[in-house]
């Protein structure tokens, strides 16, 4: 109301050279998020509609033609063992990735805010990792994984315990990937601890001190932990989505196998878009993948409101 009573007040002249600065504003605002716009809807909204429109037809490279079929493939995918287990497989090693890094991650961020010197060198290690391209390190865990020349089952053989072929065996192959995993994870999941911790003022340790809070443990408790808030919940969403989108390991390492136990959805949907080319059926499950990706950013927004609300 104070807005349009002073443009009311303006002469004419005043007021038209007033509206034509905002036009000219609004246009170079609209050059300016023009190109991100444009790969926006090129690289991300079109492919995704693509997939979509996929899902419900059958689809298959080398064919001139192709039908629709509506929810034909959806209904074939609750019947297929394959899909199924590697949904399966997924959610287990995110279930056993993502809350470990998470730890490992936050522990290493605290052990290394606390210490005085070296702390580039300590976080340069751990980062490391995450630097590292994984399709080429998968030859030394293939080494280190080995059943008979590996060193982690040298070192068990030295105590008495008989090492299991971890990526040849269905029992083991999902605990080794998943610790080739966490290896990779914790350094991404400590740089953002450590951004975290580091925005945390001072003073709220020094007033926990002076309000009998001595100890490590208690301060961490009453300052460390609450104030982690935020970061904790966007790392918890970045480490869940990133270890449901797996597939390095698996390819590099053990092709979904043995017998199909270390058979990951993202594997799952390139097995049958490039192997055996039904990009219709690969497509069907690219959708219930990115559905549950939404619905895990769906899910953090919705905790984060809470959490704002609340506070």
């Amino acid at each position: 109301m104070a807005s349009l009573a002073l443009d009311a007040g303006r002469p004419p002249v005043a007021r038209s050279a007033a509206e034509a600065a905002k036009r000219r504003e609004a246009r170079i605002a609209l050059l300016l998020a023009a190109p991100a716009v444009l790969l926006l809807l090129l690289f991300v909204i079109l492919p995704t509609i693509a997939v979509i429109f996929l899902g419900f037809t059958d689809f298959e490279l080398g064919y001139a033609s192709f039908n629709f079929v509506g929810f034909e493939n959806y209904a074939d995918l609750l019947k297929d063992r394959t899909f199924k287990k590697s949904l399966w497989n997924t959610t287990v090693y995110a279930a056993i990735v993502a809350p470990t890094s998470m730890a490992l991650g936050l522990g290493i961020a605290l052990l290394i805010e606390s210490e005085g010197w070296g702390k580039s060198l300590f976080r340069t290690a751990f980062f490391l990792p995450v630097a590292s391209l994984l399709v080429a390190m998968a030859t030394v865990w293939q080494y280190l994984f080995h059943p008979t020349i590996g060193p982690i089952n040298t070192a068990l053989a030295l105590i008495g315990i008989d090492g299991p072929n971890w990526l040849g065996a269905s029992s083991t192959v999902m605990t080794s990937l998943s610790i080739i995993g966490i290896w990779q994870a914790t350094g991404f999941n400590m740089v953002l601890f450590l951004a975290g911790l580091s925005a945390i003022p001072r003073e709220l340790y020094q007033a926990a001190e002076v309000d009998g809070a001595r100890s490590a443990l208690s301060r961490f408790r009453l300052v460390t932990w609450p104030m982690l808030g935020p970061t904790t919940l966007f790392v918890t969403t970045i480490s869940i989505i990133n270890s449901v989108k797996v597939f390095e390991t698996v390819k590099t390492l053990t092709e979904g196998g043995p017998n199909k136990a270390s058979e990951v959805l993202l594997f799952t949907i390139y097995q049958e878009g490039f192997v055996f080319l039904k990009v219709g059926y690969a497509s069907a499950m690219t959708v219930i993948f990115l559905a549950i990706l939404v619905s895990l950013m769906f899910l953090q927004y919705r905790v984060m409101d809470r959490k704002v609300h609340y506070a």
